[in-house]
């Protein structure tokens, strides 16, 4: 029996499904195209064997060992994830059963607690660990919201790594002018959390990133934010990617988050 070397670019195409569909393409992975080398038997009785490598079929079956990322809006699906990662994140003490209320009552806020005023604009964005990013096969609308959450449903959903809320509502801002009105055109990035697993990957320069992207949408001139003055990565992190921490004027009342009564926060801005 002949023994021929055979190389093969092993790929797998999105299946053809009689679903809504977005943007259908090959499904793309993270990590270069495998190319395996496979020795198969060539026999007359068998051509069809001729080209064809097994293994190929295999590495189909199981995902890519570095997947892909993927920023996106928050949906449905991802609600419970993203109130699982907001609180292990920043409420890490909690234990159960206080942990489980904490995270009931965050799920509770997205679907149904987060009122935007008129003119005002808020998401959250998530980071998604194993999606195959754009190729996705998903059911519902894109202007269908529940809360600040998208209101369709993915069909191949990954795991929420990362999130990050970013509002024009302007509540962490000065206000202006003598009747205390709402800032325009500057955008406030808040909630900003990655899972521990996941940290030091690039998600949350992600994260920003894709939030800048959205302000510059809805007109925002400019993005800022309030850093723990005790945790100086992330300060180091928003210098990194442009943020300037804003000197606040001594007397001044500006309003910043209330997490706990010795917490100190910079006030950074960056210019879009």
């Amino acid at each position: 029996m002949q023994t021929v070397t055979t190389v093969v670019n092993c790929s797998s195409f999105s299946p053809n499904l009689s679903l809504k569909i977005k943007n259908l393409k090959p499904q793309s992975f993270s990590t270069p195209s495998k190319i395996l080398n496979c020795e198969i038997p060539h026999s007359p009785s068998s051509p069809h064997l001729l080209g064809l490598c097994r293994a190929s079929q295999v590495a189909e079956l199981f995902p890519t060992t570095s997947p892909e990322i993927v920023v996106r809006e928050a949906r449905i699906e991802d609600c419970w994830e993203v109130a699982e990662t907001h609180c292990s994140c920043f409420f890490p003490e909690y234990s159960f059963p206080l942990d489980f209320v904490l995270r009931f009552d965050r799920l509770v806020g997205m679907l149904f607690g987060f009122s935007v005023p008129k003119g005002c604009e808020r998401t959250c964005l998530v980071a998604v660990i194993g999606s195959s990013g754009e190729d996705e096969f998903y059911i519902g609308s894109d202007d269908f919201k529940i809360g600040v959450l998208e209101g369709k449903i993915s069909l191949n959903k990954g795991y929420v790594a990362g999130i990050l809320t970013v509002d024009t509502v302007a509540d962490f801002l000065p206000r202006k002018g003598p009747l205390r009105q709402r800032r325009r055109g500057v955008a406030y990035i808040s909630n900003v959390a990655v899972r521990e697993n996941f940290r030091r990957k690039g998600i949350a320069k992600r994260l920003i990133a894709k939030a800048e992207a959205k302000a510059k949408t809805w007109g925002c001139r400019a993005i800022a934010l309030h850093c723990d003055l005790s945790n100086p990565e992330a300060t180091k992190l928003y210098t990194s990617q442009g943020f300037k921490i804003i000197k606040i004027p001594v007397g001044a009342n500006w309003p910043h988050p209330r997490l706990s009564a010795d917490m100190k926060f910079n006030f950074m801005m960056k210019l879009l």
